[in-house]
């Protein structure tokens, strides 16, 4: 099946936890940027993915980012003086181009995914959707069910012992464990994101036989236990033929929506005539 051409030639930038997910090595390897990635580029969209930086001219290896890179937060203090200053500084900026091409593939990109898990706490993607949504481009934003099943086996399992009952709830109460049941996403995003480019998964199934070489990953077995009603794959397929439009409170219908502004690619030369970049 040849996808839709609609979005072919168009720039994403794939948003997301990366700082305080339980493992960055696994998240870098077998994340969901890497079947995304690998769908959008086969409906012929160019991928930015934070992950892997785009080579820079003149800036060898300008951003990288790997399993080791929140190493320098570990020199953080809130020592005064010149020498706590001296600190901080370093800290901020090592992390300083990591910031800035993200930033800016944010700024080359036509549209945003974002995956936005409830109980994982990033800021990073924040900024990214809030540069996004400043420039009035799409962010399809995918906040999944969070369920904690080895908090209930662990409930269960105590169900006879009342310290431990006791030190869980402490711990709920301190980390805290929430769970998300209904997928909502934080009531910030849905004015900023806009409620029809929300989705509750990405809908990797219906794809196993377009991509055979996905290999299992944790959030197969998360949709096969809350298979999403609104999964995020078709709906970009679905986009290559067919712009999505956006519900108009006020009317009360769905209209136009002209955040989906992809440019033709066409610039002046020097000559005056028009060329094609």
């Amino acid at each position: 099946m040849t996808p839709g051409k609609l979005l072919s030639g168009s720039r994403v930038y794939l948003s997301g936890p990366m700082d305080f997910v339980a493992s960055r090595a696994y998240e870098k390897k077998h994340g969901w940027r890497n079947r995304v990635g690998e769908f959008l580029g086969w409906m012929g969209v160019t991928v930015f993915d934070p992950w892997i930086k785009p080579e820079v001219r003149g800036f060898a290896g300008y951003g990288y980012e790997g399993e080791a890179t929140t190493s320098h937060r570990d020199a953080w203090t809130f020592a005064p003086g010149a020498r706590g200053a001296r600190a901080r500084a370093a800290c901020a900026e090592a992390f300083w181009p990591s910031l800035h091409i993200d930033l800016r593939m944010v700024d080359a990109s036509d549209f945003v995914v974002a995956y936005c898990p409830t109980n994982i706490y990033s800021v990073g993607t924040v900024h990214e959707i809030v540069v996004a949504r400043q420039q009035r481009k799409p962010v399809l934003f995918v906040s999944p069910h969070v369920d904690f099943e080895a908090l209930a086996d662990l409930r269960r399992h105590l169900v006879r012992d009342p310290v431990g009952r006791a030190l869980l709830s402490r711990l709920e109460a301190e980390v805290p464990i929430k769970p998300n049941p209904t997928a909502a996403p934080s009531l910030w995003y849905m004015p900023l994101v806009g409620t029809e480019s929300f989705f509750d998964g990405f809908g990797f199934a219906a794809y196993r036989r377009r991509f055979p070489d996905w290999k299992p990953i944790a959030l197969d077995d998360q949709e096969e236990h809350h298979p999403p009603r609104r999964p995020l794959l078709p709906h970009l397929e679905a986009c290559g033929r067919r712009l999505p439009k956006k519900w108009d409170r006020r009317l009360g219908k769905f209209v136009a929506n002209d955040d989906w502004m992809i440019f033709v690619s066409a610039v002046r030369g020097k000559s005056g005539g028009r060329r094609r970049s």
